[in-house]
């Protein structure tokens, strides 16, 4: 027996039925937020901080998990083949869109992906142990030219801002250094102060260190000098034309409903306003700021464009080029 026109009709509408219904249920089970770096790094933090408190709006717990292979970017490649369904997140940096993809290949595009929110900008900067002999950026960056190879500097991976903003100072200084990647600044940082890096060209998980008198602040990546160090300039003060603008943001797959994806930016915009998450922001001296999905998708278009425009003009090889 052939189905009717009216039968079809139903059964498209039936078929319809938890692809509608599915964002007003969301969430009915854990959701899975894969962290791009290391456990113990600011990303990590920051996002097991705001997502703790968002929990309360969806009445669902997230689960917290790391990968922070391949400066990011592997995490970013899992994630892009992950189902839609709104239970598997990721929590990238921007670089891993703007920065990264402009030096090596990756396994993914930024089309892949349905920006749900950002929600900080971190702060980075140069450090060296308080046992070396530099005072300043200016005695580090003339050892640096005197000593070609010598100097080798860890950084949370290849492409990115850490990275570029230490191939910015070479490019205009003539300076031949060794960039070191790990898979977040937690690992890079316990291996400056193992004394296995000259340096660290990271995020402000250094802060604690430098407080204590382990470690010392050459410079700031930002545009703006830390409450903590004052005294310590920026990298464009100190006539280096480089400003780090990475943001914290969270994504999911494409083809996750608009629905869930407007459930999930309510709820983590509410999270930011919860004081347990901005004193845990405020430590780290990590920038709360806030984009919702479709500007934060055009942030991250325009920020492209600039960052290829630098990279360009620096001259900066792509990791495929290095090895050849």
């Amino acid at each position: 027996m052939k189905p009717t026109k009216a039968g079809f009709l139903l059964g498209v509408l039936l078929a319809m039925m938890p692809v509608v219904s599915h964002g007003q249920e969301y969430p009915t089970k854990p959701i899975n937020i894969l962290v791009t770096f290391a456990a113990g790094g600011t990303m990590d933090i920051s996002t097991r901080a705001l997502a703790s408190k968002a929990e309360k709006f969806l009445g669902q717990p997230f689960v917290i998990t790391n990968n922070g292979a391949g400066g990011g970017t592997v995490g970013l490649g899992i994630v892009a083949k992950e189902r839609p369904d709104g239970y598997h997140l990721v929590a990238p940096t921007s670089s891993g869109f703007v920065r990264i993809p402009h030096f090596r290949p990756v396994a993914y595009k930024l089309e892949d992906f349905v920006p749900i929110m950002h929600f900080g900008a971190p702060q980075s900067g140069l450090v060296i142990r308080a046992d070396s002999p530099w005072k300043s950026l200016k005695e580090f960056v003339e050892y640096a030219k005197l000593n070609p190879g010598k100097v080798t500097y860890g950084t949370l991976g290849v492409g990115s801002a850490m990275q570029h903003a230490m191939e910015y100072i070479a490019k205009k200084e003539g300076i031949r250094w060794t960039h070191v990647p790990y898979p977040g600044s937690a690992p890079a940082l316990t291996a400056l102060l193992g004394g296995h890096i000259t340096a660290q060209s990271g995020d402000s998980t250094w802060i604690p260190h430098v407080k204590e008198g382990r470690l010392r602040l050459l410079a700031m990546h930002g545009d703006r000098r830390l409450k903590a160090f004052p005294e310590v300039p920026t990298l464009r003060e100190q006539g280096y034309d480089f400003t780090n603008e990475t943001v914290f943001m969270i994504a999911g797959p494409k083809g996750t409903p608009p629905a869930v994806v407007k459930k999930l930016d309510e709820a983590l915009r509410r999270a930011m306003d919860d004081p347990a998450f901005l004193q845990a922001m405020a430590k780290l001296e990590i920038e709360p700021s806030y984009r919702n999905s479709e500007d934060t998708k055009k942030y991250l278009e325009e920020a492209y464009g600039r960052v290829g425009k630098l990279t360009a003009e620096l001259k900066v090889p792509r990791d495929a080029e290095k090895k050849q």
